[in-house]
C-alpha cells in the first residue's frame, strides 16, 4: 500500500508540473522552446489548469487514503 501511494504522490506531482508548464506556454510566459506549437494559444491555458486539477484531486486521494 505504501509503494502505491509513493506512486500517487509522484503521479500528481507530475500531473501538477506539466499542467504548470502547459499553462505557461499557453499565456506566453514560458516561450521555451521558441518553435513550439502551443505558445499563445488559449486552450493550453485551459488544458494546462484541467491537468493541474486531475494533479491536486489526485494529490488529495494520496493523503487521504489510510
Amino acid at each position: 500500500m505504501r509503494a502505491a501511494r509513493l506512486a500517487l504522490k509522484v503521479l500528481a506531482c507530475l500531473c501538477l508540473l506539466i499542467g504548470l508548464v502547459w499553462m505557461g506556454q499557453g499565456s506566453g510566459y514560458f516561450p521555451y522552446p521558441a518553435s513550439s506549437f502551443m505558445i499563445d494559444q488559449t486552450p493550453w491555458i485551459i488544458y494546462g489548469g484541467l491537468v493541474c486539477v486531475a494533479g491536486l484531486a489526485l494529490l488529495f486521494v494520496s493523503r487521504s487514503r489510510s
